[in-house]
């Protein structure tokens, strides 16, 4: 479904906009990126989880020094004004897509090294080794992903159970600073408004959630057709990716949006399943925080498109266009199925 609506958007884009490049174009690299993506969910799913998850510190350093690749000119490029993605052999990469991955992943292989439990001083050598990376990507600017990734990292504070009073008072004062220097930005409360009210700013800010909202009413019950979208048409920027879901409701219609709605849904009971009736406890908070971290970006996709949330630039899992975000979550994919193929035994989280 998601190569089709990549081919459907960009196809469109190129013939709109008279691009000298086939309509195919766009289809065909998505397609390769699938390609590698699923030969590297298969190496995964036979390195193993545990092995993974071992290697996470090493695979986290690469990861560091590809966000600091993007501030270097000739590696990095610049698009829109943001530094956040690197040239590799003509092909664009997006460091903090591995990234948002990899900061759980690491953070599950140190804590569980306590078998008795974390102390306060080890906990902040942890945090303190993933302030690094989550800080390159804020300087990117990229907001929308260090939401995620803290958002995140505090559900597996939780599940592993870390003690409370380690992160939830520096939480609380960071949001009441937040707050404070956000009430002090004269722009801030002009973006709740348009939040609230796209059609204040159609031609700036409230332009993609108002057209966003045309595009998913005007599908109806069962949609327009495929092929039959108006939107796409360069009245919807970002069609292709933040977007995309919007043209799927015009095209698809409510019924369309539904099942979309419900594969998604597929994949976290499946996903949460295999957590509960993991074999190891690592496996359990492995499986648990990638489901979550996929349906949650799903969730926030679905929510900027419906305007049900401000709009924070999060592809949409296995559908939008961009092949380091399709990497990734197949990867995702590979080790929730290597943790499956493990022996079967409840978790008892009492341990």
């Amino acid at each position: 479904m998601g190569m089709l609506m990549v081919f459907n958007t960009t196809a469109a884009e190129v013939l709109d906009r008279s691009l000298d490049q086939s309509t195919h174009h766009a289809f065909l690299k998505q397609m390769i990126y699938a390609l590698v993506a699923t030969g590297c969910a298969v190496g995964v799913f036979f390195l193993g989880y545990e092995n993974v998850l071992r290697l996470s510190g090493v695979f986290l350093f690469i990861g560091t020094v590809m966000l600091v690749l993007v501030f270097v000119p000739g590696i990095g490029q610049q698009i829109n004004g943001a530094h956040r993605w690197i040239r590799i052999f003509g092909n664009s990469l997006q460091p903090s897509e591995f990234v948002k991955y990899l900061l759980p992943l690491y953070t599950i292989h140190v804590i569980r090294r306590y078998k008795d439990g974390m102390d306060l001083k080890a906990f902040i050598r942890l945090v303190a080794t993933l302030i690094i990376p989550i800080g390159l990507i804020l300087i990117e600017p990229d907001n929308g992903t260090v939401a995620i990734v803290l958002m995140t990292l505090l559900m597996l504070f939780v599940l592993m159970r870390i003690k409370w009073i380690y992160w939830v008072i520096p939480l609380c004062g960071c949001m009441v600073f937040g707050a404070i220097i956000a009430s002090q930005m004269s722009h801030v409360p002009d973006r709740i408004r348009v939040y609230l009210n796209p059609e204040l700013d159609l031609k700036g800010k409230g332009h993609q959630p108002h057209q966003a909202r045309i595009a998913a009413g005007s599908g109806g019950l069962l949609g327009k057709g495929i092929g039959e979208s108006l939107q796409k048409m360069d009245y919807l920027p970002e069609a292709r990716s933040d977007y995309i879901a919007a043209i799927f409701a015009e095209e698809f219609g409510f019924v369309g949006m539904l099942a979309l709605i419900m594969l998604y849904m597929t994949i976290g009971g499946i996903g949460f399943t295999i957590a509960a009736k993991a074999s190891k406890l690592e496996g359990f908070y492995l499986v648990a925080i990638l489901t979550f971290l996929i349906c949650f970006q799903a969730f926030l996709n679905l929510g900027v498109v419906s305007g049900l949330l401000p709009s924070k630039g999060t592809n949409l899992p296995f559908f939008s266009h961009g092949g380091s975000s399709l990497l990734v979550n197949f990867i995702a994919m590979g080790l929730i199925l290597s943790v499956a193929r493990s022996p079967k035994a409840y978790v008892c989280l009492k341990k």
